[in-house]
């Protein structure tokens, strides 16, 4: 695939049309990744009024809702990689399958984790901690928040279509609207507002799942108004076994991805669960930071992978591959931009919640470990989970994290942590560490080029059933 010479002007204008259509792409993603910090930072400094045991309990309850989340990620993945080229090719009919395919599949995953969080919350709380005050705590929690799961599954596959096509400031006005009350809801089941009951953690819980209730409720309401492509309902039941095995091949490999990477997370969390409930509501709070400074990065990867994708799709490979580079540059000074903030944020850290004093000890060494480790993500996120997703490449990742995850990081973080018997700090940063143990791997993978491939069929000649 030999480069078209291309002068020095036109290069230019095609940065600054790049640079113009990834902000407007990214500011939208942006608000929204706000959005959702925000919320988590809410429900840490809201849930301080209540106590740290609160504050732990759904830190640890929230791994499930994480480890769900990644499934609807990996579908949404799967949706994005082919709808993002199909949009390019202007296949309108196609990204219409697709979306029904990844509803379907996700709606299963879903209907999972609302009948284990409705039915057995103590079994998921014991996998996170042996501590019997925030097994109970956490139990009441996941009761509520069970229905939530059916809700998320069926909304962040709308979204990732909407976004795949760049409705992304349709999925804004919608996540922005849902988190909005959410907080809202907060407030008033926490602190018992206008004349509501105070229900402590279940308060966060009931809010959060009226949320997500209405978020579907918009979703419905804007697929209403989209002519093109037609989402509805018909969608769910259209054939076509070409595009429904692309799906699963591509898609597998991003769900595997990101459930090995949750997974892990989730064994993190269980380790630190084991060692100190100190450490589980420390690393609460600083995550809460770190995930308000990490939007600018991992929103410039998400992103700018949609418009990759495209160029692909369009079978405008150089440009893609120019569009790569310029897209890595952005993000890096996004993350250390990120970890610059994180930095600085260090006395906010102190007023967001009453925490004990051992607690409070760790947290700024939590801190700093976290600048370290946003610097690092922001690179292997913009190169995995943006770039070779647009190629359709989601396999790479799968199988680098899961070699870097599972035979390395989680392994010696139990040493660390159960034969050493290191400090929690020290077994915090041997966890942490990982996203710079793997760099090397992506960035070679990235200059062979191997990531790029068009994944798009032609279905000019017949409509697919």
């Amino acid at each position: 695939m030999d480069a078209t010479p291309i002068s020095n002007d036109a290069l230019t204008l095609e940065r600054k049309k790049f640079h113009k259509t990834l902000f407007g792409i990214v500011t939208p993603i942006m608000v929204q990744n706000l959005l959702i910090a925000a919320v988590s930072a809410a429900d840490v400094v809201m849930l301080g009024f209540v106590g740290q045991t609160a504050i732990a309990a759904a830190s640890l309850a929230n791994y499930i809702q994480f480890v769900s989340f990644l499934f609807y990620t990996g579908l949404s993945s799967g949706v994005i990689m082919l709808a993002a080229q199909y949009w390019g090719k202007s296949d309108t009919h196609s990204i219409e399958t697709i979306f029904g395919i990844g509803a379907k599949l996700s709606a299963a995953v879903g209907m999972i984790f609302a009948l284990l969080s409705g039915f057995a919350p103590e079994f998921l709380m014991r996998i996170f901690t042996n501590d019997s005050e925030l097994i109970l705590e956490g139990a009441k929690y996941l009761r509520i928040v069970a229905i939530s799961h059916l809700c998320l599954s069926v909304s962040s596959i709308y979204q990732a279509t909407l976004k795949s096509i760049e409705r992304v400031k349709t999925v804004t006005v919608i996540t922005t609207t849902a988190l909005l009350l959410n907080i809202f809801g907060n407030a008033v089941f926490i602190f018992g507002l206008f004349g509501a009951p105070k229900l402590g953690i279940r308060g966060v819980a009931l809010a959060t799942t009226i949320a997500r209730i209405i978020e579907v409720v918009l979703c419905v309401i804007a697929a209403a108004h989209i002519k093109t492509p037609r989402f509805n309902m018909a969608c769910l039941f259209r054939k076509n076994k070409i595009l429904f095995k692309d799906f699963i091949k591509y898609s597998l490999p991003a769900i595997g991805n990101e459930t090995v990477w949750g997974a892990g997370w989730a064994t993190y969390a269980v380790i630190m669960g084991h060692l100190s409930a100190d450490l589980v509501a420390a690393n609460s709070i600083v995550n809460a930071l770190r995930n308000l400074a990490t939007i600018a990065c991992f929103g410039m990867a998400y992103g700018g992978a949609i418009l990759i994708g495209k160029e692909i799709g369009a079978a405008e490979y150089d440009v893609a591959k120019r569009n790569a580079s310029r897209l890595v540059r952005i993000t890096i000074l996004s993350g250390l931009a990120g970890a610059v903030i994180l930095a600085i944020c260090r006395p906010l850290l102190f007023r967001m919640a009453d925490l004990r004093p051992a607690a409070r000890e760790m947290l700024t060494p939590l801190l700093y470990i976290n600048c370290l480790s946003v610097l690092g993500a922001s690179i292997n996120t913009v190169l995995i989970a943006g770039i070779f997703r647009a190629g359709g490449d989601a396999k790479f990742g799968f199988i680098l994290d899961t070699i870097m995850m599972w035979a390395i990081s989680i392994p010696a973080g139990l040493v660390a942590a159960f034969v050493l018997k290191l400090p929690p700090i020290a077994v915090y940063f041997v966890l942490y560490i990982d996203e710079w143990l793997k760099m090397a791997v992506p960035v070679a993978h990235y200059k062979s080029g191997k990531w790029l491939k068009n994944i798009t069929r032609d279905f000019s000649q017949e409509k697919p059933a």
